[in-house]
C-alpha cells in the first residue's frame, strides 16, 4: 500500500493498494466522522463492489443507502444531478453524512458536485474503480456535470475527505477503458516526468498499477499544493484536453474521455513541432507512446468544427483560450492564444496525409 497527502483547502490522503475495500472501515475511520453514508454507482460497477462496501459499512454500525446512475457520459448531466440531490433530501442527509463515489469519472463527477453543494457541503470519500479516475479525475477536487453547449460548464471546486484507490477493482476493467485511462498517463509523462513516458512506451500499465498510480498522483499532488484553484501552473494538466473535449462533443460523447485526449495531444504537439516550439524528438515520443497503448492520433472532424468546439470551452476567456504546448518531454508551457487564431492550431495539428 502507498499513501500521498494533499495539502490543499481540505488536507486529505490518497491511498493506492489492494484489497482497500475490505479494509474500508479502518480507512474512513481516519477520514470521517460520518454514520450515515450514500454510496454513489453506476449500472456495471455497483453489481460488482457495491454489495461488498456496504456490508463492510454495516459491519460497522453505519447506516447506508445507494444511488446507482447508468453508465457513461450522459449521465453528467443536470438530470442525474437533481436526481442525486432529490435521493439525499429523501433520505434526510445532512452536513455530517458522506457521499462515497464508487466509479469512474463520471461518478466521481457528479458525486463530488452534488455533495459540494448539497446544504452547501456534505463530506466525500472519492473510490475510482477506472485507471483514468484513478490517476486524474479523483484526486484534486474538480467537479461538474455537463451542460448540452459543453462539458463541464457547471461545477465547483471540492475536496474530498480521502480518495481510496483498490487497485483489484482495476481488475475487471474492459480493454476500452483501461486503453482510455493510459491516455491521462501519457499526459503526465508529457508535462512533467520523461522517465514515466519512456515507462508508458515500453512497459504495460497494468502490470504495475499502484507505482504508475502514485506517481501520476504524486505529480497531480504537487500541482494542486501550488495552483488549487486553478489559475496557474495547474493549467498544465489540460495537456490534449481543450482539443480533446471539443472531439466529445462533436461525437455526441460517444468517443471516451481518454481517446478523445489522446488525440487531442496528437494534435497541439503536431501543431507545437510544425509551429517551431518542441523538437521531432518530443513529438515522435508521445506518438510512440500513444502507439504502444494502441491510442487514436487522429480524427475525422473538420478542422472548423473542432476549433468552433473549442471556443465555446470554459477555458476561453475574453476573446483568449489557454493551449498547453509542450516545449520538451517532460515540459509544458501555457500559452494564450486569439480564439480566431485557434484553427491555425488545428489544422497545422492534423496528420500528415
Amino acid at each position: 500500500m502507498k499513501k500521498l497527502h494533499v495539502s490543499a483547502s481540505r488536507e486529505y490522503d490518497i491511498i493506492i493498494g489492494s484489497g482497500l475495500i475490505k479494509s474500508v472501515k479502518e480507512i474512513l475511520g481516519q477520514c470521517t466522522s460520518a454514520r450515515k453514508f450514500m454510496i454513489v454507482s453506476d449500472d456495471n460497477v455497483f453489481p460488482l463492489y457495491g454489495k461488498t462496501l456496504i456490508s463492510e459499512l454495516l459491519s460497522d454500525g453505519k447506516s447506508v443507502y445507494s444511488h446507482v446512475i447508468p453508465h457513461g457520459e450522459s449521465s453528467k448531466s443536470p438530470k442525474h444531478y437533481i436526481e442525486l440531490l432529490d435521493a439525499l433530501a429523501e433520505n434526510r442527509f445532512d452536513r455530517s453524512d458522506c457521499i462515497i463515489a464508487l466509479g469512474g469519472g463520471v461518478v466521481g463527477d457528479l458525486s463530488g458536485f452534488a455533495a459540494a453543494t448539497y446544504k452547501r457541503g456534505l463530506e466525500l470519500v472519492q473510490m475510482p474503480t477506472t485507471l483514468l479516475a484513478a490517476v486524474d479525475a479523483s484526486v484534486g477536487g474538480k467537479t461538474a456535470i455537463n451542460l448540452k453547449q459543453g462539458k463541464n460548464l457547471a461545477g465547483c471546486f471540492y475536496q474530498p475527505n480521502a480518495v481510496i484507490i483498490d487497485t483489484d477493482t482495476l481488475a475487471t476493467l474492459p480493454d476500452k477503458e483501461y486503453t482510455g485511462g493510459c491516455a491521462e498517463v501519457i499526459k503526465y509523462g508529457m508535462i512533467a516526468d520523461k522517465e514515466l513516458l519512456s515507462l508508458t512506451a515500453s512497459v504495460p500499465v497494468k502490470s504495475d498499477y499502484e507505482d504508475f498510480i502514485f506517481r501520476c498522483a504524486d505529480i497531480k499532488r504537487g500541482f494542486i499544493e501550488r495552483d488549487e484553484r486553478d489559475t496557474g501552473c495547474r493549467m498544465l494538466l489540460n495537456f490534449g484536453h481543450t482539443l480533446g473535449h471539443s472531439f466529445e462533443k462533436l461525437s455526441s460523447y460517444t468517443l471516451p474521455h481518454g481517446f478523445a485526449v489522446a488525440v487531442g495531444m496528437a494534435y497541439i504537439t503536431r501543431a507545437a513541432f510544425k509551429m517551431g516550439f518542441c523538437q521531432s524528438e518530443t513529438l515522435y515520443a508521445l506518438l510512440d507512446a500513444l502507439e504502444a497503448c494502441r491510442l487514436p492520433k487522429h480524427i475525422d472532424y473538420p478542422s472548423s468544427d473542432i476549433a468552433l468546439c473549442a471556443m465555446n470551452d470554459k477555458k476561453e476567456v475574453a476573446g483568449e483560450i489557454n493551449l498547453i504546448v509542450p516545449i520538451e518531454i517532460g515540459k509544458c508551457e501555457i500559452l494564450k492564444v486569439p480564439t480566431s487564431e485557434l484553427i491555425i492550431w488545428v489544422k497545422a495539428g492534423e496528420a500528415d496525409a
